[in-house]
């Protein structure tokens, strides 16, 4: 009786071994470039530079398939502004996202790819600076949706390169300017293709 529960034991305990070594949770940092189309509407075209941003995620395995993850994006861009007949104005913006989505992924030996979507938020805060020319300018954080797939290429059980295109649906901002100046009431799709490496603990 007692070696049975001793081998009992020993077996559980190796069970909860192997439970713990297996890499359920990563935090990730990726380089993003950030791309925003042209958007017309209102009299209002808007037109936003190509800027270098920073993503850092986390993400937890439900299953070897399923996970839930965090986003944090940061990026600084110039959202420039031509209102038809009237004026034009460019706001120098700190771009940051919060993002949670679901992500299935699959297994073929050292790649693994995945797809991603779920809802965020974008905030835009607009800089007084030089590259701000309307200086009532006021930060705008709008609701929106994350979408994207990428792969990820397993260089050891505890690291990866992550390469993913991302998408983030989400209304153009308007900066709150009196007289809704720049209000093109349009929803713009903000691509940041990301690469980065992650670890897995």
């Amino acid at each position: 009786m007692k070696k049975t529960m001793l081998l009992l034991g020993a077996l559980m305990l190796s069970a909860a071994a192997g439970y713990a070594q297996e890499s359920r949770q990563d935090v990730s940092v990726s380089a993003t470039a950030a791309f925003a189309p042209q958007i017309t509407g209102n009299s209002v075209q808007k037109n936003t530079s190509m800027t270098m941003g920073l993503l850092a995620s986390y993400r937890y395995m439900l299953t070897p398939r399923s996970a839930l993850e965090v986003n944090y994006g940061y990026q600084q861009n110039t959202q420039y502004y031509q209102v038809f007949g009237k004026k034009n104005g460019g706001i120098h913006t700190l771009q940051q996202e919060f993002s949670g989505a679901y992500v299935f992924n699959l297994n073929f030996k050292n790649f693994n790819p995945f797809l991603e979507a779920g809802p965020g938020a974008m905030i835009f805060t607009p800089l007084k600076d030089a590259g701000t020319s309307d200086l009532d300018a006021k930060q705008n954080t709008n609701i929106g949706a994350l979408f994207g797939g990428g792969v990820a290429y397993e260089l050891s059980p505890s690291w990866d390169i992550r390469a993913e295109y991302r998408g983030f649906l989400v209304k153009t901002p308007n900066f709150s300017i009196p007289g809704n100046t720049f209000n093109t009431n349009r929803y713009e799709v903000i691509s940041t293709p990301s690469l980065g490496v992650a670890y897995h603990f």
